[in-house]
């Protein structure tokens, strides 16, 4: 079985756009959807909306590797696929991550582009493509095997923001066996347009080479909110 992950806090309307779509590429597959809502979530799906192979659950605090930890523990699956919820998965997209896993890898990710179409957008998407300095980023949609997962210690749930480079970061060092499946995700580009483009990219840049020289989570944390504006995430 696939466990579908999808980390959510007030992001009701991307779930009603995501869902479906899960639920349409999963024909032929045995998967679970697993919604990891955070503990200040306020925007929730109905019983009708969440209902199997659906599943929510309310996690006992805020942040993404703690949800999408508690939701691994409660996944029934060999295969963990950790998707964000303003991410949409191409056509193939269980088919690529099974023929992924039972070609020799142990995880993967994918390359993504953008819901928004300009140059500068699609720079940054080509580069998710091939390894580099950002790989790894949670809009790549990790998929692993639950053994590897579990093997490396699920996500560490003190990185408030880095969660995923640092999953990465042992995913290499333990020489996890990986690939990036060129079949593009459709990313959300509503971070860009809450800011810009260079302030998106020069406060990622900022981010990886400070969390790259050990900077403690929190302050981390701290220098992201106070670059970045995420009016989204605060509705109610």
């Amino acid at each position: 079985m696939i466990s579908v992950v999808i980390p959510a806090h007030n992001e009701r309307q991307n779930l009603l756009r995501l869902l479906p779509r899960l639920l349409q590429l999963a024909k032929g597959h045995s998967i679970e959807i697993i919604v990891c809502y955070s503990k200040s979530n306020s925007q929730f799906l109905t019983e009708r909306e969440a209902s199997p192979p659906v599943t929510a659950i309310h996690c006992s605090n805020n942040g993404r590797a703690l949800q999408m930890n508690e939701g691994s523990i409660r996944a029934e699956g060999d295969i963990l696929v950790f998707l964000h919820a303003d991410v949409i998965p191409p056509k193939g997209f269980f088919e690529d991550i099974t023929a992924t896993l039972a070609n020799g890898h142990e995880a993967g990710f994918f390359s993504y582009q953008f819901d928004k179409q300009n140059f500068w957008l699609g720079l940054n998407a080509s580069f998710t493509k091939r390894d580099g300095l950002f790989t790894g980023g949670g809009d790549q949609c990790l998929f692993i095997k639950r053994a590897a997962f579990e093997q490396l210690g699920r996500f560490d749930e003190k990185q408030v923001i880095m969660e995923d480079f640092e999953f990465f970061k042992r995913m290499k060092s333990k020489k996890v066996p990986y690939t990036i499946v060129d079949n593009p995700l459709l990313v959300s580009a509503r971070k860009y347009e809450n800011n810009s483009y260079l302030r998106i990219n020069l406060t990622n840049l900022i981010l990886v080479i400070l969390f790259k020289m050990g900077l403690a989570p929190l302050r981390l944390q701290k220098i992201h909110n106070s670059l970045i504006r995420l009016p989204y995430q605060n509705n109610s």
